[in-house]
């Protein structure tokens, strides 16, 4: 029996910030500011930062059971100003709310923002409250973008259900005129106090004023590197390894028959796609690398893209650690996500080594990752919005490519198994985690229902 090691995982979220942060949106209707809403709340959980979005909208819709046309944004329409005011008075109502009962630490409040008014009344109710605010201001004057975003988003949106295309497009223009009267950009000048990104037509330019903290920093650096051109990201993981026939983890084996034919089969796959400069990453190791020169083309290695380590275990099979390291065992059971390997890495602390990769595939088009199992978990949990809790239960088969296109609010995934037979790396949660279980309780899994 070997020693036993102190384990060290986290066993709370990482505080990055002493008190919580508004991002407010601003700018006209179709300026993709939904889109950069559910882009930033989805980066910012994913780096272990709480954050949720507010639609207000949303919140309109729930008032107005019915939309009938432009004339309820314009500003002379008393009755409507009262309700969308009592809207935005719901919403900002509920992140206070999602602040103190449930510990957010970020809260993305998605509207127009358009006038000085009523970005004064967010300020006074932040400052009460003792929260940061960071503004984000969307300014597009690119007829193309404007009507693309129109079509592609707005005119799938519930408002303009069973309406006529050309009667909708008509109706949104008229609305976004309405918003244009009273609209107040934030002004170098006069607002040169406040926190703000200004993004112009999609990312062609920023201007960026005052960044608090860390936090602002991060969103920053975010907001710099996406893009919304047309593309798509595949995800692969290397061929079947030696290892993975011994049933061991980690370690830097070579590809087994099976997985030199799944290189292979990747290779045709690839071409059968007709990708457009198409990139393709690998990992430092063997297995990945075996994997890409199949392909015939140039590739990149990321030393970020390596297996999670697993410290004292590598390469022992998951009846060795329960053998020798029983607790360790029942503990990564217990918190998958935050248990780090002695000696070794947590999924926590993968998704942090990994967010350069994410960064650089925002601002990429099209890639291809030839990756690990926890690896690809990581990058699957950002794009398809996974909380950390599922994410080390996310199931990667060897053999399969994942193609991740981005879509206006979210993701398109397609599966394609390669039709070559590989074994089952993938491991469920046991039914009993406690640290005194016996060892048939601790390999036996959750039945697959997946």
């Amino acid at each position: 029996m070997a020693e036993p090691t102190q384990h060290t995982f986290k066993s709370s979220v990482p505080q990055f910030c002493n008190s919580p942060t508004m991002i407010v949106m601003v700018g006209l209707p179709a300026r993709g500011k939904t889109y950069i809403s559910k882009k930033l709340t989805r980066y910012l959980n994913w780096i272990g930062v709480p954050t949720k979005s507010f639609n207000v909208g949303q919140y309109r819709r729930e008032a107005v059971k019915v939309y009938k046309d432009f004339e309820f944004f314009n500003p002379e329409n008393e009755e409507a100003m009262k309700i969308r005011k009592a809207c935005a008075s719901a919403a900002l109502k509920d992140v206070a709310a999602y602040f103190s009962k449930e510990q957010g630490q970020a809260a993305v409040f998605d509207a127009t923002n358009t006038t000085r008014e009523r970005r004064a009344v967010i300020l006074s109710y932040a400052k009460e409250r003792g929260y940061k605010v960071f503004f984000v201001e969307s300014i597009c004057d690119d007829p193309e973008i404007i009507a693309e975003n129109i079509k592609q988003v707005k005119l799938g949106s519930p408002d303009y259900v069973d309406r006529d295309e050309d009667e909708a497009m008509k109706d949104f223009s008229r609305r976004i005129d309405c918003y244009k009267s009273s609209y107040m950009p934030i002004d170098d000048e006069k607002d040169r106090k406040l926190s703000y990104i200004k993004i112009f037509n999609v990312g062609s330019r920023y201007l960026v004023n005052r960044v608090q903290d860390h936090i602002q920093s991060r969103i920053v650096y975010y907001l710099m590197n996406i893009h919304v051109t047309p593309r798509s990201i595949y995800l692969s993981r290397h061929g079947e390894s030696e290892l993975n026939l011994s049933g061991r983890i980690g370690g830097d084996s070579g590809l087994s028959p099976r997985g030199h034919k799944y290189a292979k089969g990747l290779a045709t796959f690839i071409r059968g796609q007709n990708i457009k400069e198409l990139k393709v990453w690998t990992s430092h190791m063997k297995r990945t690398i075996q994997t890409a020169e199949a392909l015939g083309v140039p590739y990149e290695q990321w030393k970020a893209l390596n297996e999670i380590d697993a410290g004292v275990c590598e390469e022992l099979t998951y009846e060795e650690i329960q053998e020798n390291l029983p607790e360790e065992f029942a503990l990564r059971d217990q918190d998958k996500y935050r248990y780090r390997y002695p000696k070794g890495e947590s999924y926590e602390d993968l998704v942090h080594r990994l967010e350069p990769v994410i960064m650089e595939l925002e601002r990429q088009e099209n890639v291809l990752v030839i990756c690990h199992q926890a690896v690809f978990r990581c990058l699957l949990a950002y794009f398809v919005n996974k909380p950390a809790a599922e994410l080390p239960y996310l199931r990667c088969p060897l053999h399969t490519v994942l193609k991740l296109t981005p879509i206006a609010y979210g993701c398109k995934v397609e599966s394609f198994f390669l039709n070559i037979e590989a074994v089952n790396t993938h491991r469920e949660r046991p039914v009993n985690v406690d640290i005194n279980r016996n060892p048939e309780e601790a390999l036996q899994t959750v039945p697959d229902h997946i």
